[in-house]
């Protein structure tokens, strides 16, 4: 990749891509695929590659998401296959088992380390040739009839047909229109381990507060799982101040002993959670991913969705880069998107909005158990989450 971080230069491309994350690159690798030359694209990201690779953040990429990066040659990296995705209510009956034979597939899903998907998407020889501006943030914005301008945090600027924002929060604050909502929910992550895991099951817990993830994961440290758990803020605080013993303790009281005891955990980390999604696109600007999207960790389903963005946004521009096609990539992309934060929200809004044990949480449950039972309707929720639409 060239770097173009001169005060007073100005770069005219085709294509200029703001956020040089997961979604990002698999754009820009997408788009030399179908044809865009290189040189006619830039990447612009805050952050050295350096960095992004020693994020320790945990992934889950769906199967459609491994094809996606199979066909920019960012496929095999360090994961872990999920094979079977259990997902149950804490103390009610309903429970749904997908399971890898159900649909021919060495996977339903993988696990990894954002660290390890951006070291193989920055060595992709399809990005050689790309304008990669980093560490740098854009200051500012002009869209202008023919172009849009962006000016630099080192000073100089950059012109350029199209803007793809693929990171959230650049440019400030969401429009009025967007659909926003706070769940008043905290996820807490870690690493832990359990006395007596199963290899490649995934699990999605609902507990009275909200959903509880754990994702096989096997480390240097003899953690087995990645630990996404979803509460309301004071108990978030509760659990954050408990010492390792009486985290661990907790966990298995809300989990269960489908896996033993717990009996490790890693250095927690807490964020808020929310939706935020943006409205349709401006004349020559479109955003993708965590820039169009923020979800509800639930189902794990914000990078994919992202990654689906990239793949049919990079099929259009590859025959026509005008405004026109961010247009018929809003079209495009309005079914996939609108299925994926409606199921994420309800599922989310049950949890944070009703009060322990009420009835939508018990129908939750219920629901569970027909999904199981009706083998279409559990073939049609799993391919959703592996697929989408794209």
């Amino acid at each position: 990749m060239s770097s173009l971080t001169h005060p007073q230069h100005q770069t005219e491309v085709d294509i200029a891509i703001c956020g040089a994350g997961p979604v990002g690159l698999s754009l820009a690798a997408l788009l030399v695929k179908r044809g865009v030359a290189a040189a006619r694209i830039a990447l612009i990201d805050a952050k050295t590659v350096e960095l992004a690779r020693q994020d320790p953040r945990s992934l889950a990429l769906s199967y459609g998401s491994r094809q996606i990066l199979q066909e920019i040659g960012a496929w095999p990296i360090a994961a872990t296959a999920i094979h079977q995705i259990h997902v149950s209510r804490r103390a009610h009956f309903g429970r749904t088992l997908i399971q890898r034979e159900e649909f021919q597939l060495p996977a339903l899903g993988y696990v990894t380390r954002y660290g390890n998907l951006i070291t193989a998407l920055a060595a992709l020889p399809a990005l050689a040739g790309i304008h990669l501006l980093r560490p740098l943030q854009v200051s500012a914005s002009t869209e202008q009839d023919d172009h849009v301008e962006l000016q630099l945090s080192d000073g100089s600027s950059l012109r350029s047909k199209l803007l793809v924002q693929a990171e959230g929060g650049v440019f400030g604050a969401q429009d009025d229109k967007s659909l926003q909502r706070d769940y008043q929910q905290i996820g807490i992550v870690a690493h832990v381990q359990g006395s007596a895991p199963i290899p490649h099951r995934a699990f999605e817990r609902f507990t009275d507060q909200g959903p509880l993830a754990l994702l096989p994961q096997d480390d240097e440290h003899g953690n087995n799982y990645a630990l996404v758990w979803c509460v309301r803020p004071d108990t978030a605080s509760q659990l954050l101040a408990l010492d390792d013993g009486a985290f661990l303790a907790a966990l298995t009281q809300a989990f269960g002993g489908r896996l033993g005891r717990f009996l490790k955990t890693s250095k927690r980390n807490s964020f808020p959670l929310g939706l935020n999604a943006r409205p349709a696109a401006t004349l020559r600007t479109v955003a993708i991913g965590n820039a169009a999207q923020t979800l509800h960790p639930v189902a794990g389903q914000g990078l994919n969705l992202g990654l689906r963005d990239a793949a049919v946004l990079a099929r259009l521009l590859a025959g026509d880069i005008t405004p026109d096609t961010l247009q018929r990539f809003a079209a495009a992309r309005q079914a996939d998107r609108s299925l994926t934060i409606h199921l994420t929200d309800v599922m989310a809004r049950i949890f944070a909005s009703a009060p322990d044990g009420a009835v939508s949480q018990t129908l939750l449950g219920l629901s569970l158990g027909l999904v199981d039972i009706v083998k279409p309707a559990r073939r049609l929720l799993a391919r959703q989450m592996m697929f989408g639409r794209r």
